[in-house]
């Protein structure tokens, strides 16, 4: 089983060029109501415009603020290279790179456009 995250998002085309840049993702499949993120042909991310209702029902109330109570984690092979992308694109920082006892490696927090705590990791032991 492999995860398919999705997340509501404001403003696709925003975030996906942010996630692209931070990731090192691909867009497969673009456009202003849904993105499909890819790494080295994997899904890795999907993204949907909040206000955007198709065959299903909407993915977020936007009488809340997005990305509340939500961490979306990457484990990542090159966490300096990701950290210097995000550095690069002004991302901002919530919590910069340290090591997790608990997991026994290194992660960088970050906040997406819509303040989605974004996690990237290091492989673990």
């Amino acid at each position: 089983m492999r995860p398919q995250t999705l997340i509501a998002v404001s403003d696709v085309e925003k975030s996906s060029a942010w996630y692209c840049e931070v990731l090192g993702a691909v867009s497969a499949h673009g456009g202003p109501e849904y993105e499909r993120l890819e790494v080295d042909g994997v899904l890795v991310m999907q993204l949907h415009n909040l206000d955007v209702d198709h065959h299903h029902e909407p993915f977020g109330d936007p009488s809340y603020p997005l990305g509340n109570g939500v961490a979306v984690w990457f484990e990542t092979d090159d966490l300096t290279a990701a950290a210097a992308r995000a550095r690069a694109l002004g991302a901002t920082v919530h919590t910069d790179v340290h090591h997790n006892p608990n997991a026994d490696h290194d992660e960088l927090w970050l906040r997406d456009p819509d303040g989605y705590l974004v996690v990237l990791a290091s492989p673990g032991p």
